[in-house]
């Protein structure tokens, strides 16, 4: 099985300079590929397939950095066309951004077998990882694994921190088999409402941390475009937005992880999030709570630990149908309705713990 395990890297100054060589080198790769491509269909109608190797003779310093790195800008550019045309809805290949984007590249691990050892590319040894052509890095290796490393990412965040996600064939793990079963309804309000009646709140990390992010971004709009006092500024800003993603997805995967554990079937419903942002009143709340990485979560950590998710047809009316009797009753559709009334069976219950029993009878 394949894991990523994301570790935080501390370079030293000569370390991050290569890292942001290579950054910069793989944008340009990229770019200028499918500048070509483009050019090449344009004119003549031909589909080209450039590579980085022939790149190398007119621009030397593409060779002072890791040779797999670029080779892996072309498999990216590659996958780009491919998901364009299975789908245009996917959209063309786009120029990627000094500004816009995070700077990131992939490297591969190559395993060279010997009589007397086995010799890996990219290994980690004590607190330090090896990587291609600057050697070791110190590392924050908070969670150990055992198997085999395929390929890592590193990446500068806005924060200017740097990470390593690394791609680990694995053993599968798996919990204790039981036959709990639960239904499990969003909210804003409250984060989750499960069948068993717990109703989970929602952190929001995002509006706690509202004042002294407008109060920084007021101070970095006042700062002088390019200066050193602006960069100290934006970064600042980073940090707090860094905060609220790391605070928010501790409490996704502590929550998630949890919830797999104890339950052995978990029913969700698909919620069409597009079309529910268009009630600018609830944008920003439903933003901020995540609700499809919380599903995203659920279900790989199902696969991984060998668990069931179903997800109920979005058409499926959970909250107007009676837990009790099935009766559909559009009361619910009103937002300001927080409790259900049955009028055939004199039902009385939450709303949102109605909508979750109805969700569970779809694990009977």
């Amino acid at each position: 099985m394949l894991k990523t395990y994301k570790y935080r890297l501390y370079p030293n100054k000569k370390q991050r300079i290569y890292f942001d060589k290579t950054f910069g080198c793989v944008r340009f790769v990229y770019n200028k590929m499918l500048s070509d491509r483009i050019k090449a269909y344009n004119e003549n109608k031909k589909v080209k397939h450039p590579t980085p190797a022939q790149y190398k003779e007119e621009f030397q310093w593409l060779k002072e950095v890791d040779a797999l790195a670029l080779c892996n800008a072309q498999m990216n550019l590659d996958r780009a066309y491919t998901n364009y045309f299975r789908d245009n809805a996917v959209g063309f290949p786009k120029f990627k951004s000094k500004k816009g984007n995070r700077p990131t590249y992939t490297t591969n691990n190559l395993i060279t077998h010997n009589k007397k050892w086995d010799k890996s590319n990219i290994r980690i040894e004590g607190n330090k990882i090896r990587l291609t052509k600057i050697g070791f890095v110190k590392l924050k290796q908070h969670r150990k694994f055992n198997g085999i490393i395929k390929h890592c990412t590193i990446t500068r965040t806005p924060s200017d921190k740097y990470f390593i996600a690394v791609l680990v064939d694995t053993e599968s793990f798996q919990f204790p088999k039981n036959e709990n079963k639960i239904g499990i309804d969003l909210g804003i309000k409250e984060f989750a409402i499960t069948s068993d009646g717990e109703m989970i709140p929602n952190p929001k990390h995002l509006m706690k941390s509202e004042k002294k992010l407008a109060k920084l971004q007021r101070r970095l709009s006042r700062k002088q475009l390019h200066s050193n006092n602006r960069n100290k500024a934006r970064l600042k800003v980073a940090r707090v937005h860094e905060k609220i993603t790391n605070q928010r997805n501790d409490f996704l995967q502590k929550l998630s992880t949890r919830l797999i554990n104890e339950n052995q079937v978990i029913v969700i419903e698909d919620l069409s999030i597009k079309s529910m942002l268009q009630n600018h009143r609830l944008a920003k709340s439903i933003n901020n709570v995540s609700w499809a990485r919380f599903r995203t979560m659920l279900e790989y950590k199902a696969i991984w630990y060998g668990k069931e998710i179903i997800i109920a047809p979005w058409n499926y009316a959970s909250s107007q149908l009676c837990s009790r009797c099935g009766n559909k009753s559009k009361q619910t559709k009103d937002l300001k309705c927080r409790t259900y009334i049955c009028p055939v069976c004199g039902l009385i219950i939450d709303r949102d713990i109605n909508a979750s029993l109805n969700l569970l009878k779809l694990a009977e």
